[in-house]
């Protein structure tokens, strides 16, 4: 399934190379090493390294020949942040999505959207006080909150957080996805700051993304009870989308 996908973003590979400087590690390849670390639940930037070392397969599907050395972690991570950004990463799911579609396996009526908790690279002890002269507060009524005052220096924009009330709250972000129910397969998704209110408005959001249809088309969203909200509610309706919402 990758292969026509990398075949239909290869225009798109072309402008990320460089054309000066020394050679950086060819853009399929960072997103082919990227997605086995996300199928196969490899944790860290080092252990996916240790994995392309020594197993043949893994420097098969990356394209990595058998006397090649593997990337340091370090300059892996840097190319990737500086080579690939959202969009591209959109459009691969776009590509992969076509195929499914052009199969017949996506539903185009019926939906689900929610939302996972995504830790961090960064621990508890990583946050520091900030610089009071740079605090505003955002809670309600200028309240100054925890994530008003600290920040993790090794991550700056990830948040304390926790799903509910019994767990311990961790540096961590926020996975939106929508699923089509005919084969659970994710249509759209997105990464949001770890937030109560950041769901709703990415359910949003993610709608608008989603494969153009029909305008009088009406779709169905399933959600849990945090989606019970007057102005998601209105927003899902004015997109002819039928509200499944629990209570």
């Amino acid at each position: 399934m990758a292969d026509p996908a990398w075949a239909e973003l290869s225009s798109d590979f072309d402008a990320l190379y460089a054309r000066r400087g020394r050679p950086s590690i060819p853009p399929e390849q960072l997103i082919r090493a990227l997605l086995l670390q996300v199928l196969y639940g490899i944790r860290s930037e080092r252990q996916r390294m240790e994995r392309i070392q020594y197993d043949l397969l893994f420097r098969w599907f990356v394209g990595l020949g058998i006397d090649e050395q593997e990337w340091d972690a370090t300059v892996f991570t840097k190319n990737r942040d500086r080579r690939l950004g959202g969009e591209v990463s959109q459009r691969l799911l776009e590509a992969v999505l076509e195929q499914a579609r052009s199969k017949k396996l996506l539903s185009q009526e019926h939906f689900t959207v929610d939302g996972t908790l995504l830790e961090a690279g960064a621990s508890r002890n990583s946050f520091v006080p900030k610089e009071p002269a740079t605090v505003v507060g955002t809670g309600a009524r200028g309240r100054k909150c925890l994530r008003d005052t600290h920040e993790s220096k090794p991550d700056p924009e990830a948040r304390l957080y926790k799903k509910s009330a019994a767990g311990e709250a961790h540096p961590s972000y926020l996975g939106q996805v929508i699923i089509e129910n005919r084969n659970g397969l994710v249509v759209t998704a997105c990464a949001t700051q770890s937030s109560t209110a950041a769901e709703r408005p990415a359910a949003l959001t993610m709608l608008d993304q989603m494969h153009p249809r029909a305008p009088d088309q009406r779709i169905t969203l399933g959600a849990d009870k945090l989606y019970q909200e007057q102005k998601f509610i209105e927003g899902l309706r004015q997109r002819q989308g039928v509200p499944h919402v629990a209570e």
